[in-house]
């Protein structure tokens, strides 16, 4: 059902499948890497005397003859038993590395790829990215940050959300538009149980204050977009942010107007527990329906834990509306 293969690098690859348990693939739209975690059992009869494992070693995860995982062993916990924890990161583990970019009219598209052959990284799908960031400078960040900021950056002004993720080895940079799955999760659909959340505390703005410093008059132009019956409900949420000193008045309101839509709305959060599926990842875009909530919309995948334990296969997904 499942393939698990470590290749040492020295020219042996083992096929692992029968001595590891517990696995656990874990994949994050934001801020870290895929993982991959499961038990080794040593000494077990069929394990050849020669093997080893090491930090460094590739692991590769296949489910059905699906591609499922491809990365790296970067931990080793074992003692005095015969079971010995292994963790594995995919290729995004190598973007947590921090370096200093002074970029120019570029695109989100234009910054991944520099970044990758800076860090002699394996890149696949790259979709293009339209808007074309005028500056950006960062000075000691996590090179995951800096490409955070740019896709960041394009949504705000396109209202266009593109993930990055590991397929299997490559780095690929996808719109969650064209990441929609062809099944239903929900209500007599692999769904097992649920949590419903909706909030205002994190990312919800009923304000929206930009700014910018006009060195023709020496004074500060400010904009402001709000809708005052949030306010009035929720209190006053304001965001407030510095803009680029050659945006015009047109593009200014334009990225006021794509702010205010975005960020003026709870923030409603899915948890579901369903029925494993090899193709649901994070920043996937799934289709729900829940009566319960009259729910029945595509959702995002923040987080996908998914859990191989024998025959036996689930997955917990973290959703939110987009």
């Amino acid at each position: 059902m499942y393939e698990v293969l470590l290749d040492n690098k020295d020219g042996n690859v083992w096929d692992i499948s029968n001595i590891v348990t517990g696995i656990t693939w874990k994949t994050n739209r934001i801020g870290s890497p895929g993982s991959l975690d499961f038990t080794l059992i040593k000494g077990a009869i069929y394990q050849d005397v020669s093997f080893k494992v090491k930090n460094g070693d590739i692991v590769r995860f296949r489910y059905n003859d699906q591609n499922v995982f491809y990365g790296y062993v970067f931990s080793i916990d074992g003692g005095r038993d015969e079971s010995v924890r292994i963790k594995c990161y995919d290729q995004i583990r190598y973007l947590l590395n921090k370096d200093t970019y002074v970029f120019a009219k570029v695109t989100a598209a234009d910054i991944i790829q520099r970044i990758a052959d800076d860090f002699n990284l394996k890149t696949g799908q790259i979709t293009g990215t339209t808007y074309v960031i005028p500056t950006m400078v960062e000075d000691n960040q996590t090179l995951l940050d800096i490409i955070d900021k740019a896709l960041v950056y394009t949504l705000q002004n396109t209202g266009v959300n593109f993930v990055l993720f590991d397929e299997f080895g490559t780095l690929t940079l996808r719109n969650v538009e064209d990441l929609l799955v062809d099944f239903i999760i929900g209500d007599n659909s692999l769904m097992t149980n649920y949590i419903m959340k909706s909030s205002i505390d994190q990312d919800t703005f009923n304000k929206v204050k930009l700014y910018k410093d006009n060195k023709k008059t020496g004074k500060r132009d400010v904009y402001i977009a709000q809708d005052s019956a949030n306010m009035k409900a929720w209190g006053t949420l304001q965001l407030t942010q510095s803009v680029d000193e050659d945006k015009n008045e047109a593009q200014i309101n334009a990225l006021l107007n794509a702010l205010i839509t975005i960020k003026n709305r709870e923030s409603k959060s899915l948890q579901v527990e369903a029925i494993g599926d090899v193709r649901v990842r994070a920043g996937s875009y799934v289709p729900i329906v829940i009566n319960e909530y009259n729910i029945s919309q595509p959702f995002l995948v923040d987080s996908a834990t998914h859990r191989f334990d024998g025959d036996d296969y689930m997955m917990t997904l973290e959703l939110k509306v987009i």
